[in-house]
């Protein structure tokens, strides 16, 4: 039998990304659980992170895969957070397919808190605010705010679906170290869980619910996590027979950016600023904030596309 030293290395390895939603019937609430630790740490990798700015980043990426999964059709959802302190915000978008990207605005941030109500205070400052578009695709787009009060993450993002959405959410994300070369790895488990009641869901229920899962989700997630999803799942509810899995799919970490994208974004300048360009710098270069891919287009491009256009 393998000791509880060598489990714990190897979760992170054993645990795949994705994403399980389920429906409670006998009271008419909605489930949905995100394990989302081998992305947060690409994420971590691909901005060169530090732990504050990483920590951070890994919340709204899980919180991105969560509200992902309420939308429907093409439908994106995009959070943005703005802050005055030192993280300054950042913005995750994630789309019904658990496809999900983002950035910080300062990926320096090493230090936060010790645990507790003022954990997150040193990185996000006194004042802020978090901030939802949901794009359907159509060109149709929804926004809506609502300012930092408690400075915590998944607190104020709750506050936002009873103000915005007035919807009662449950949302309880958690960061777990695991065992790791010479240091505990901080994004060895990361996962999300978030409830809401239907329409004619069970209120009570729902609160009881929400206050069982958000009191054992730490100890749940270090005991079977490296099951996946589903056992993770039952774990977190004993004793409910009536679970119905609706739908589950894996999570990944990947940007939508391309150099034909690139292009047609250099095209929307207009002929003068092309030109501009074209004699001061003689090529185009740009830096996906998502993904840190670097784009250079030379002037030979440019010209052809320009022409191309009629400009």
């Amino acid at each position: 039998m393998a000791s509880a030293a060598v489990l714990g290395t190897l979760q992170p390895l054993l645990m795949a990304d994705e994403l399980i939603s389920g429906l409670l019937k006998d009271v008419d609430v909605r489930v949905v659980l995100a394990l989302t630790s081998e992305l947060s740490r690409q994420a971590r990798a691909t901005h060169k992170s530090l732990p504050a700015s990483a920590a951070l980043l890994s919340q709204g990426l899980t919180a991105a895969a969560l509200m992902g999964a309420l939308q429907k059709g093409e439908t994106r959802i995009n959070i943005q957070l703005e802050c005055d302190g030192p993280l300054r915000g950042f913005f995750v978008d994630g789309d019904t397919a658990g496809v999900v990207r983002g950035y910080t605005k300062n990926p320096l941030v090493a230090h936060m808190g010790a645990e507790g109500g003022y954990r997150w205070r040193p990185v996000l400052g006194n004042k802020g605010f978090i901030s939802v578009l949901r794009d359907t695709g159509s060109g149709e787009y929804y926004r809506s705010s609502v300012e930092l009060e408690r400075f915590d993450f998944a607190e104020d993002l709750e506050r936002y679906f009873g103000l915005s959405d007035q919807v009662a959410t449950q949302l309880t994300l958690a960061q777990l170290p695991t065992p790791g070369n010479g240091a505990p790895e901080p994004l060895g488990i990361v996962a999300g869980v978030l409830l809401q009641p239907l329409p004619n869901g069970d209120r009570e229920a729902f609160q009881a619910l929400g206050a069982q899962v958000k009191a054992r989700f730490h100890e749940v997630l270090q005991a079977h996590a490296a099951e996946g999803g589903s056992a993770l799942l039952k774990a977190l509810l004993p004793g409910r027979t009536d679970l119905e899995v609706m739908s589950r799919y894996p999570l990944r970490f990947t940007c939508t950016c391309s150099r034909e994208r690139v292009k047609t974004a250099l095209m929307a300048m207009g002929r003068e600023e092309l030109t501009d360009l074209l004699e001061k710098e003689g090529k185009a270069e740009v830096t996906c904030q998502f993904c840190t891919t670097h784009y250079v287009i030379p002037s030979e491009e440019i010209r052809e596309l320009m022409k191309e256009a009629g400009q």
